[in-house]
C-alpha cells in the first residue's frame, strides 16, 4: 500500500468523532468491543463497523484471548500523519516569524502616540 493510500485511509478513519474517541480509549490500554461500546448510544454492531474502519486503516488490531478478542491501538499510522503535518507546522512558523518582523517594523516607524512623523508620511 502506498503512503498516500495509507494517509487517505488514516484521515478517513480519523474523520469520525466516535472513531477518535475509540482510539483515545485504546490509548489507555486494550479493551473489548462491549467495553468500547459502553460510552456510546449505539449498538454493538455499529461499534463493530467503526472498529472495522479503524482496522482497515491499521489503527486497531484485535488479539485472541480465550473467547474474547481485545482491541489494541496501533499507532504507526498516526506517526505517518504527524510526519505529513510537520511540513505545514514549519510553514506556519515561518509565516509567524515574517509577521513578527513586519509588526516590529511598523512599531519602530510609529511615534509614541501612534502617529507617523511628517517625514514618514511622505
Amino acid at each position: 500500500m502506498t503512503t498516500e493510500r495509507r494517509l487517505n485511509d488514516t484521515f478517513a478513519a480519523l474523520a469520525d468523532p466516535t472513531r477518535r474517541a475509540i482510539l483515545a480509549r485504546l490509548a489507555a490500554g486494550e479493551a473489548g468491543v462491549m467495553e468500547l461500546a459502553r460510552p456510546f448510544a449505539m449498538s454493538q454492531p455499529a461499534i463493530s463497523k467503526h472498529l472495522k474502519v479503524l482496522e482497515r486503516a491499521g489503527l486497531v488490531s484485535r488479539g485472541r484471548r480465550a473467547q474474547s478478542r481485545p482491541c489494541r491501538l496501533e499507532a504507526a499510522p498516526l506517526r505517518e500523519v504527524a510526519q505529513w503535518t510537520e511540513r505545514y507546522r514549519r510553514y506556519w512558523q515561518g509565516s509567524f516569524r515574517r509577521l513578527d518582523r513586519y509588526l516590529g517594523q511598523l512599531q519602530r516607524q510609529e511615534k509614541p502616540h501612534g502617529r507617523k512623523s511628517a517625514k514618514q508620511r511622505r
